[in-house]
This record gives structure tokens, C-alpha cells and sequence, in this order.
């Protein structure tokens, strides 16, 4: 079943359970989704910002950018985990490849979500700064939580791609939480 097609309460209980996903990369999605969805609340009660309702529109394309990500991300973590059990009398130049290329593949998602969450926290933070000042704590919590997720996703690239030397992803990744740091600063200096 799709996450998103999951209970909230079953959604929990599938992250607490001693599987290995969905992990800290899906939860970053699921933050991104959150916050992008307090983003397009307070946007909506902005009646008179002129931009609030394509504040609305991208909160929410944001919204659904992120829904499918938390699954794509368990499925790479899955495959990392598959490439990890391969037999060790595999030669180990072709084991260690396919090792490389699946931490590869799986350094993609967590980059997306990252980009995605620093999206989330910039619109978060014009919303607070021009829409309706009684919402500008809820824009600022969107902004937090969409900083928080693009940490952890960056973190994840971090790790995953920690033995290749050079691959920009990593640079890629810590510039969309910076943007997403100063996006949260402002947000909540405004409140």
C-alpha cells in the first residue's frame, strides 16, 4: 500500500516498526508534505496579499512533489540493502561497483527531497513576511519544519555518496539547506 494511501496512525506505526524503511529519508518527505500543507493553509487565509493564490498553487505542486518521494526513497534504501547482501565471493571489484552505484542512485532521492523541502521554507517565508499576519506563526512552522527536512535529506546524500570524492550532489545538497536556513531566518524574524 502507498504510504499515502495509509492511515496516519498505520503510517506511524510502519515507521516505528523494526523494518529499515521507510526511514529517515521518507520522513523528510513526509515533512516536506506537512509543511508544504501549513504553507497552503496559511496562504489560503491571506485575502489581502495579491500573490496568495498562486502561494497557494505552488505550496501545494510543492505539496504532491514531495508525496511520491518518501516511497521512492524506501525503495532505494531497499536496493542499497539488496546490493549490501550480495554474496561476498562476488568478485569485489563488480560487488563494490554495484555497492557504488546503488548508494549512488539512492544519494538522488534525499537530494530531491532536499530541494524540495528548501522550496517549501522559501514560499513558507514569503507567506509569512506578506500574507495574513494572524497565520505568521504557522508560515514560520512551515518554514522550520521544511529547514529541518532539507537537513536531514541532505544528510542522507552526505552519507550515502561518503566514498566518492568530488560528486557535486554534496555541494548541491548543503547549498539548498543554507537557502532553506536563511528562508526559516526570515520566517520566523517576522513573527
Amino acid at each position: 500500500m502507498p504510504y499515502t494511501d495509509m492511515p496516519f496512525e498505520e503510517l506511524l506505526d510502519t515507521i516505528a516498526a523494526e523494518t529499515p524503511a521507510p526511514g529517515g529519508g521518507s520522513v523528510a518527505a513526509f515533512v516536506t508534505e506537512m509543511a508544504a500543507s501549513l504553507a497552503a493553509m496559511a496562504a489560503r487565509f491571506a485575502h489581502e496579499w495579491d500573490e496568495a493564490a498562486g502561494a497557494v498553487a505552488q505550496a501545494e505542486t510543492l505539496r504532491h512533489r514531495a508525496a511520491p518521494l518518501a516511497g521512492e526513497d524506501a525503495v532505494a534504501y531497499e536496493n542499497v540493502l539488496t546490493a549490501l547482501r550480495m554474496p561476498k565471493e562476488l568478485e569485489p571489484e563488480v560487488r563494490n561497483t554495484l555497492i557504488g552505484e546503488t548508494l549512488s542512485r539512492a544519494a538522488d532521492v534525499p537530494l530531491e527531497i532536499a530541494e524540495c523541502a528548501a522550496s517549501v521554507a522559501e514560499l513558507a517565508a514569503e507567506i509569512a513576511v506578506c500574507g495574513n499576519p494572524n497565520l505568521r506563526g504557522d508560515a514560520a512552522t512551515a518554514a522550520i519544519l521544511a529547514f529541518s527536512a532539507a537537513r536531514a535529506a541532505a544528510n542522507l546524500v552526505e552519507i550515502n555518496l561518503a566514498t566518492v570524492e568530488g560528486d557535486d550532489r554534496v555541494e548541491r545538497a548543503r547549498a539548498v539547506v543554507r537557502s532553506a536556513e536563511t528562508a526559516t531566518k526570515r520566517a520566523v524574524a517576522t513573527g
